[in-house]
């Protein structure tokens, strides 16, 4: 299983990210650019203000570096990124009132994953490592007995930004501008 499409190499062994992974990452990217980060997702709400979100939904490097070496492959990662940065978003977007000085921007990232969506649309989660979809499930079935904890918005869309520069900056070739 790979994303893989001609002309498109797998750098460093890596398995190869679509062209199209490549491009909304990127624009992903400009739009996660710290300034945008601290002004939408902390100068924008109170001091110390927190969205609760389940416990799996916080996806850190570390979380990646374990799986990476469980061997969870490079497009399971990457699966597992577009589900828990997704959910991180529209959790964020649920507590913004559409008057909010940070609905537009959240709007955008909403958007451009909904274009990443297209992109893993023909993948189901039989085609990735059982942690993986077990993971993907339990966030979107989770009930109200789900384990959850308090989380800066700024510091989710931190998280985001991190992992997905660590699962898309070889593949995409991004350099370290």
């Amino acid at each position: 299983l790979a994303f893989g499409c001609p002309g498109v190499l797998a750098v460093l062994g890596l398995e190869a990210a679509a062209p199209g992974e490549c491009e909304l990452t990127r624009l992903l990217q400009d739009k996660l650019q710290y300034e945008k980060r601290l002004q939408y997702m902390k100068h924008n709400f109170p001091i110390d203000y927190t969205v609760q979100v389940q416990y799996e939904e916080v996806l850190r490097p570390s979380n990646i570096t374990r799986l990476r070496n469980g061997t969870v492959s490079e497009v399971a990662l990457r699966y597992l990124w577009f589900h828990l940065s997704s959910q991180a978003v529209l959790r964020i977007r649920e507590v913004l009132p559409e008057k909010h000085p940070s609905w537009k921007y959240t709007q955008e990232l909403g958007h451009l994953f909904d274009a990443l969506g297209k992109e893993y649309s023909k993948y189901r989660q039989t085609d990735v490592e059982t942690v993986v979809a077990d993971l993907v499930k339990l966030v979107h079935n989770a009930g109200v007995e789900s384990r959850t904890k308090a989380v800066r918005p700024k510091a989710l869309l931190d998280n985001c930004l991190k992992v997905m520069r660590m699962l898309y900056g070889a593949p995409c070739e991004w350099g370290t501008d």
